[in-house]
């Protein structure tokens, strides 16, 4: 589970957002006033969306405060366009600024690459990522210490979700991952190739299907 902290003082436009991430086993949590928001217990968060045009306090502001004190993912989603807005935001620590109206689709995608860049590494936040017992070495995956005996298909599948433990990938973004498994049928093979992978690490329950959307290794 994905937890957002998110402070919008549209609340229609939040809970629409809000249903639609839910989908990707993202959970977000809304606040209309931003003092509400930062005193949510912000570090048991895993990013925040953040309006720009709030009620008492300007979002540059919030944005300085939440970057200086917990050091944490924010996305600016504002429909203010000015330029200066847009510097500012990127200035004071901002990962990345989406200018309303935008389609969900869109947010999701860019939470999904800001919590990759933290996973790997290549962002700024303090939050510790657990161990995981799978490992990537070069075109072998161990799993506990010992070598997977996988087809190149099975290779990129795994690959992907060792990659983003925790958090659910689409048959989309799975299946297009995958330069070898085969076009015909995708999402027949895709499951069968997550069957398969499952019997080979001898654990059905490290890999689970969400339900309507895809699959995540837990």
């Amino acid at each position: 589970m994905i937890n957002v902290l998110m402070i919008e003082d549209d609340p229609e436009f939040a809970e629409l957002l809000s249903e639609y991430l839910s989908q990707f086993d993202i959970k977000v949590t809304n606040y209309e006033d931003p003092f509400l928001g930062l005193s949510a217990g912000v570090k048991k968060f895993d990013l925040v969306i953040l309006d720009l045009t709030l009620p008492g306090m300007d979002g540059l502001e919030v944005c300085e405060e939440l970057v200086r004190k917990y050091d944490i993912p924010v996305i600016i989603s504002s429909a203010r366009s000015d330029i200066n807005d847009k510097v500012q935001s990127f200035e004071l620590g901002a990962y990345d600024y989406l200018p309303k109206p935008y389609d969900p689709k869109e947010m999701y995608a860019r939470i999904m690459a800001i919590l990759n860049r933290v996973q790997k590494g290549e962002g700024k936040s303090n939050k510790s990522v657990p161990k995981s017992d799978f490992e990537i070495k070069g075109d072998t995956i161990y799993y506990k210490g010992e070598p997977l005996t996988l087809t190149p298909a099975e290779f990129e599948v795994l690959s992907l979700l060792v990659k983003n433990q925790g958090i659910t990938q689409s048959r989309e973004q799975i299946i297009n991952s995958s330069a070898t498994m085969s076009i015909d049928s995708q999402g027949k093979s895709l499951d069968v190739i997550i069957s398969k992978i499952r019997s080979k690490i001898g654990d059905n329950k490290r890999i689970q299907a969400v339900r309507g959307v895809g699959y995540k290794l837990v």
